[in-house]
C-alpha cells in the first residue's frame, strides 16, 4: 500500500502515473544523472533522493518502476578538484573514463568517485539501476539518434535561438551554450567528437554529409580527422541535446533537476521543446529541487576542498535520518543540514517523533515521512537497538575519550532501570556519536579538569558552598539521568526553602544559571559543556566529589 496522504511524494507519484497513461501505458522509469567528475555532494543526493522516493511510493502501491542512475562519465574532465596533483590537469578535456584514478585504487577517475557514492546508496536503500554513458556512448547505442540529431541541426539550432535572444541581456552561459557557442547558425553542429589523437574534446567540426554520415573536425592539438557517424564512435551530443535524447531513448517518465536546470530558458525548458520537434518524444514529468547547504563539518570537508559527500553525513546520521532530512521538505525549498551543536536537536527531533508516531498522536505528513524515512518498500533499514539519546552517547564518547569501559559505564548508569547490557546494543548510534565528536574543533571538545581549581573552590561565596554541598549530598540518592537532571535544577530551589518539584520562577531560573556556570567552571574550565546531568553522570560520583571540594 501507498501512503496516501496528501504530500508531494504522492502528488509525484501521481503525475508519473498520469504521465505514463496519456503515452498509452508506457513503463515506469524514474531516472537520476550524476556526473562523478569529483566528490559527489548533498546537492547530487537530493538528484538521487528525489526520484527515489518517487520510485518507492510506486512500488508501494503494488507497481513496478525502474530507477536509473545515468553515469554521465563520458562527459570532459573540466578541473581538477581540491587534493589532486595539478600534474592531472593535462588530462582536462578528456572523458572522465578516460582518467586514471589520482589515488590508483580504481579503474578510472570516474570509478574513483562512483564507489564512495555506491555504498552510501545500499547504505540508504536506495536501488538504482545504473547506466554508464561512457558505455552506451561507445558501444554504438546512441548512434541512429546521434545521426538523427546531426541531420536535425538547424532545427536544433533554432530551438536553441529563440532561448539564446531570451539571455542576450548578459547572463552567464550555460555548459553547453558555451561548448556551442562557437558554431552558431549555419556552422552549428550538436555533437562534438573527442580528437583521436590527444583524446581530448578541444574539437571544432568543420562539416558534415547528411547522406554519408562523414563528420570532419579539427583540434586544437593541429589534428585533423573524420569519421562516419553512423559507423563509428568517438563523441558526444552536446548537453542540452544529450538529455532529451536520453528521455526518449530511455522511456524517462520522471526526473529530477536543480534549480539551475529548472528556470525559464535552462536545460528542461530547451530539451522540453527538443524532444518534442526533433526526437518525437514527451518531456517527462518533473520536480526541480533547490539548494542543499551545510553547517559545522569544517574539519570534514576540509580535506576535499569544502565538499561533503553522503558518506561524511552517514558518518555521523544514521541512514533513516538521513533519508528522513530529504522527504520531510517539498524539492524546491532549500535545506541545510546542520551537523555542529545542532545535530543534538535533529536527533531529538527524530527520537520524538517515533515516540509520537508510536503514541498515534502524529500528524500524517509527519507519519508518512517517517515511514519512508525508515526504510523503502523493499523492507526498513537496520536500527540501534537501543537508540539512547544522542546527547548522552555524545557526551559518553567525548568525556570517556573513545575508551568502551568508560563509555559502558557511563551509559549502565545512564541506564540504571533497564542497564545496557553492552556497547552493541547502543550500536550504530554510539558509532555515530563518537565519530561526530571526533569532527568539534578543539575548543568545543570535553577536557575535564585533572585536578581541582583550589584558588576557585577557596574563593566561593557561602552561597556557592552550600549548593555545592547540596549537590553532592544528593549524589547517592539521584544517581541516574532523570535524578541528576532534577538535583541540578533543584539545588536552588532547596536553597529557597522549596522542594524539588516547585515551577521554577525567574528569580529561580538565574540562580540556576549561575550554578551552571559554575559547575562548568570547576570541571571543564569554561562556562559552557555538554548538558550537565549527563556531564556529572559521565564523571561519576568519587571524580565530582575530588573536583567539587575542598579536601
Amino acid at each position: 500500500m501507498g501512503v496516501r496522504q496528501s504530500d508531494w511524494v504522492v502528488a509525484a507519484a501521481d503525475q508519473v502515473i498520469a504521465e505514463a497513461k496519456r503515452r498509452g501505458g508506457a513503463p515506469l522509469v524514474c531516472a537520476s544523472g550524476v556526473s562523478p567528475s569529483g566528490p559527489i555532494h548533498l546537492g547530487n543526493l537530493r538528484e538521487l533522493l528525489v526520484p527515489h522516493f518517487v520510485a518507492d511510493e510506486l512500488r508501494r502501491r503494488g507497481l513496478e518502476c525502474r530507477h536509473l542512475l545515468s553515469w554521465d562519465d563520458y562527459d570532459r574532465l573540466r578541473k581538477i578538484p581540491a587534493g589532486v596533483p595539478e600534474s592531472w590537469s593535462e588530462h582536462i578535456g578528456r572523458p572522465l573514463t578516460a582518467v586514471p584514478d589520482p589515488c590508483g585504487e580504481h579503474e578510472n577517475w570516474a570509478e574513483h568517485f562512483k564507489a564512495p557514492l555506491r555504498e552510501a546508496l545500499a547504505e540508504l536503500g536506495v536501488e538504482v539501476d545504473e547506466i554508464s554513458q561512457t558505455r552506451m556512448y561507445t558501444s554504438g547505442a546512441y548512434r541512429e539518434q546521434i545521426v538523427h540529431a546531426m541531420r536535425q541541426r538547424h532545427r536544433i539550432d533554432a530551438v536553441l535561438g529563440r532561448y539564446r535572444t531570451k539571455k542576450a541581456d548578459g547572463a552567464e552561459l550555460e555548459q553547453d551554450d558555451e561548448e556551442a557557442a562557437s558554431a552558431v547558425g549555419s556552422d552549428y553542429y550538436p555533437y562534438r567528437p573527442y580528437c583521436g589523437v590527444c583524446g581530448r574534446d578541444s574539437t571544432t567540426v568543420v562539416g558534415f554529409d547528411d547522406a554519408s554520415t562523414q563528420m570532419d573536425y579539427r583540434c586544437e592539438c593541429g589534428h585533423q580527422g573524420g569519421f562516419a557517424l553512423s559507423e563509428q564512435d568517438g563523441g558526444k551530443l552536446v548537453w542540452k541535446v544529450d538529455w532529451p535524447m536520453r528521455w526518449k531513448a530511455e522511456g524517462v517518465t520522471f526526473e529530477a533537476g536543480g534549480v539551475d536546470h529548472s528556470s525559464p530558458g535552462s536545460s528542461f525548458a530547451v530539451g522540453s521543446q527538443l524532444v518534442r520537434e526533433v526526437f518525437d518524444g514527451q518531456p517527462p514529468s518533473y520536480l526541480g529541487y533547490a539548494f542543499v547547504g551545510i553547517s559545522g563539518m569544517a574539519k570534514m570537508s576540509s580535506s576535499k576542498g569544502g565538499v561533503v559527500t553522503p558518506a561524511d553525513l552517514l558518518s555521523v546520521l544514521e541512514p533513516a535520518m538521513l533519508r528522513w532530512l530529504y522527504v520531510r521538505r517539498q524539492p524546491k525549498q532549500a535545506m541545510t543540514v546542520a551537523l555542529g551543536q545542532e545535530i543534538q536537536r535533529t536527533y531529538d527531533e527524530w527520537d520524538a517523533l517515533g515516540q509520537k508516531v508510536e503514541a498515534g498522536t502524529a500528524s500524517e505528513a509527519e507519519a508518512a515521512a517517517r515511514t519512508r524515512a525508515v526504510g523503502p518498500a523493499a523492507g526498513p533499514l537496520p536500527t540501534t537497538p537501543r537508540p539512547l539519546p544522542f546527547r548522552l552517547l555524545a557526551a559518553a564518547a567525548d568525556v570517556a575519550a573513545g575508551d568502551p569501559v568508560q563509555t559502558l559505564r557511563i551509559l549502565r548508569d545512564a541506564t540504571v532501570e533497564e542497564p545496557l547490557a553492552s556497547l552493541e546494543e547502543a550500536r550504530p548510534r554510539l558509532d555515530r556519536a563518537q565519530a561526530w565528536t571526533e569532527t568539534l574543533p578543539a575548543e568545543e571538545r570535553t577536557q575535564v579538569r585533572t585536578e581541582p581549581d583550589v584558588e576557585r573552590l577557596a574563593a566561593l561565596e557561602p552561597g556557592q558552598r552550600e549548593a555545592l554541598k547540596l549537590l553532592l549530598d544528593g549524589l547517592e540518592e539521584h544517581w541516574s539521568l532523570p535524578g541528576l537532571t532534577s538535583l541540578v535544577y533543584g539545588v536552588p530551589k532547596l536553597q529557597a526553602g522549596l522542594p524539588l518539584d516547585a515551577p521554577a520562577t525567574p528569580e529561580l531560573k538565574v540562580a540556576q544559571r549561575g550554578l551552571f556556570v559554575l559547575l562548568y567552571e570547576l570541571l571543564v574550565g569554561r562556562d559552557t559543556g555538554p548538558r550537565l546531568p549527563t556531564l556529572l553522570l559521565a564523571l561519576g560520583p568519587e571524580r565530582l566529589r575530588s573536583l567539587l571540594s575542598l579536601a
